[in-house]
């Protein structure tokens, strides 16, 4: 027995050493075909990524007939790589394995992400890969035999360039370390140099408009198409990437900072009430649209929480994702486009002490809180809020299933359901001594929606489940009101939903980048169950990072001349949203001051201690 497995294993290296010897022989044998084998390979997988992510081959036919400069462009920057990869590893099957395993992930990665929510891949997305299993549940990934053949086809077009065997004939190292070093400059010019890229834009007539909402880039992806769109985006994120303000320098700092508060604030005579914001996720209010005739019976215990308290409009600074945008502005009280609105913007911050708004409730001798029912890993969260000054911050892990609520989880849809952290929120007031300050973000009516007797009715799954976040709203603002404790709570949508890409409610709204700013307004509320004063809430809109300015003037608490500051912009500039209006100009004082206190040196008037800013500062 022992003797058969020897005799076949020395079966089984002689056909592979036979093999690999005819494959040799294919490289000398078929040197012409491999030639153009490795001319056409980049022009091949190019047209099967592109393919691939707009599913039909006669949507790709008709965006080779419209566009053919930019497909062009594509040829251009897919020989670049592959010429790279040949220079690098000389063998041919070795750099289109790579090449076509690359732009087919991202071709498969951009065909899922455009069809879970209506957004399509850009680079900063990448950022995310490790999250990938906490991603999971997001997502409608369907593997469709489409897709299936599309791979098949590059599998087998790789299988022969394996067979042939086509290689780079032997240069010396230096040479082909001269054209992997003339392919890298070239590949760092057309994404980090203007003066190098927009040329070569404008010669193969590639879309560079300034896009400013999630629909005007969408839109930029029509005319650019997959492959080019990542490349463009690419460049615009590097020229729009974070740098120190020319000006900032501490003089200029206390210059903008140089008020005198006009409140003292005593808390309306040491009453200090809890403080309760509530970023409900995807929480949206779709009666926003006529057309879609939604019945008021979806909204009943939103619309019972602003009768009873006041309610507005408030600008939220992303649609359909990234609700750490709007996190950073509830929590920092400053606008992402004084960071350049990027989409991850805790990625941003100095690792260090942060004087978020969490540290001011501290100093008023506050306990605080975060409460998000989701990993405390995804968005690195656990870590980066760790710095914001929370006592205690509570997460709930289903994947591991680890979780630090002290309540019972129970779950409505994929996640965990609204009751569960209403009542967590209940659960941390009663066991404080200390007034309390919580931030909680929501997880339950996160994507996907097709979850119910139709799955493919998005907007009707949807609804049921924002009323049974209703519900549970209306009876955790009644448990409130049994409290013998003053609270206030804070009520707004991070954003309106995720939906998928063609079939969604947005594309039968026919809503484009030009008329798409009724998706950035969110309905609020503030509540109480005190006699709370609202006079000061804003009769306008306002951006979200203004939030917690007005509950500091609800409750009545101390202004330092930097929240005297943030009052006085509140009623110069009260809309200071880049995705939501691009009319309203740059403002240099709340740019430096942004950058001042989540990346700078924090000059500005802060609560933290500065024996604890500075011992965090030499942490990093």
């Amino acid at each position: 027995m022992t003797e058969n497995k020897s005799t076949h294993k020395k079966f089984n290296f002689e056909r592979l050493k036979a093999y690999n010897k005819k494959r040799e022989e294919n490289s000398e044998k078929y040197k012409k075909f491999n030639i153009a084998l490795m001319i056409l390979f980049p022009v091949f997988i190019t047209c099967m990524a592109e393919i691939n992510q707009s599913k039909y081959i006669s949507s790709f036919l008709k965006f080779f007939i419209e566009r053919p400069s930019v497909l062009l462009f594509n040829f251009l920057i897919a020989g670049l790589v592959f010429v790279l990869l040949l220079a690098i590893f000389r063998k041919g099957w070795i750099a289109a394995t790579i090449q076509g395993v690359l732009y087919m992930a991202l071709s498969i990665t951009e065909l899922f992400k455009y069809g879970a929510n209506g957004n399509h891949l850009i680079l900063s997305d990448v950022k995310l890969f490790k999250s990938l299993k906490s991603m999971k549940s997001f997502d409608y990934i369907r593997i469709t035999p489409r897709l299936v053949i599309y791979c098949v086809i590059v599998l087998a077009v790789l299988v022969l360039i394996f067979h042939f065997n086509p290689i780079l004939p032997k240069h010396k190292p230096v040479k082909r370390a001269i054209v992997a070093t003339g392919c890298t400059v070239f590949s760092m010019g057309i994404i980090v140099f203007p003066g190098f890229y927009n040329p070569i834009y404008s010669f193969f007539k590639l879309d560079t408009t300034q896009a400013n909402n999630a629909f005007l880039l969408n839109e930029k992806f029509d005319n650019n198409g997959f492959l080019a769109f990542i490349v463009e985006t690419a460049s615009e994120s590097y020229a729009n990437r974070l740098v120190e303000p020319d000006n900032y320098n501490e003089e200029y700092v206390e210059e903008i900072t140089d008020v005198v508060p006009e409140k003292n604030g005593d808390f309306h005579n040491g009453n200090k009430p809890n403080v309760i914001v509530i970023m409900s996720e995807s929480y949206a209010d779709f009666r926003a649209f006529d057309e879609l005739n939604i019945d008021d019976s979806y909204y009943t215990g939103f619309d019972k929480a602003c009768a009873e308290g006041v309610s507005g409009t408030a600008i939220t600074p992303t649609y359909a994702s990234w609700t750490v945008r709007s996190e950073f502005e509830l929590l920092f009280g400053l606008p992402v486009r004084g960071i350049n609105t990027p989409n991850m913007p805790q990625r941003e911050l100095a690792e260090r002490e942060q004087p978020a708004i969490a540290q001011y409730y501290k100093s008023w001798g506050y306990k605080t809180a975060y409460v998000h029912p989701f990993q405390g890993s995804f968005y690195s969260r656990q870590r980066i809020y760790s710095e914001f000054g929370f006592d205690e911050m509570i997460f709930h892990d289903d994947i591991d299933n680890v979780t630090d609520f002290t309540v019972p989880v129970e779950h409505f849809g994929t996640y965990v359901d609204d009751k569960t952290v209403f009542n967590q929120l209940i659960d941390i007031i009663k066991r404080n001594d200390e007034p309390t300050y919580i931030h909680t973000t929501t997880m339950q009516n996160h994507q996907p929606y097709n979850m119910g007797e139709n799955p493919d009715d998005e907007l009707g799954n949807y609804l049921t489940w924002i009323s049974h976040t209703n519900e549970d709203l209306t009876a955790f603002l009644d448990e409130l009101k049994k409290l013998d404790e003053p609270t206030l709570v804070f009520f707004v949508g991070d954003h309106f939903p995720s939906m998928r890409g063609e079939t969604s409610v947005y594309n039968q709204l026919n809503i484009t980048g030009e008329n798409c700013s009724t998706l950035y307004e969110q309905k609020y509320f503030f509540w109480s169950n005190y006699n709370a004063d609202f006079s000061e809430v804003p009769q306008d809109k306002f951006s979200f990072f203004y939030v917690p300015y007005i509950i500091i003037d609800i409750i009545d608490a101390p202004h330092d001349s930097f929240i005297e500051k943030m009052d006085s912009f509140m009623k110069q500039i009260p809309v200071y949203t880049s995705d939501y209006n691009d009319g309203t100009p740059d403002n240099e004082e709340i740019d430096v001051l942004t950058y001042d206190r989540v990346v700078g040196e924090v000059m500005s008037p802060c609560p933290i201690p500065e024996e604890v800013l500075e011992a965090s500062k030499g942490e990093e």
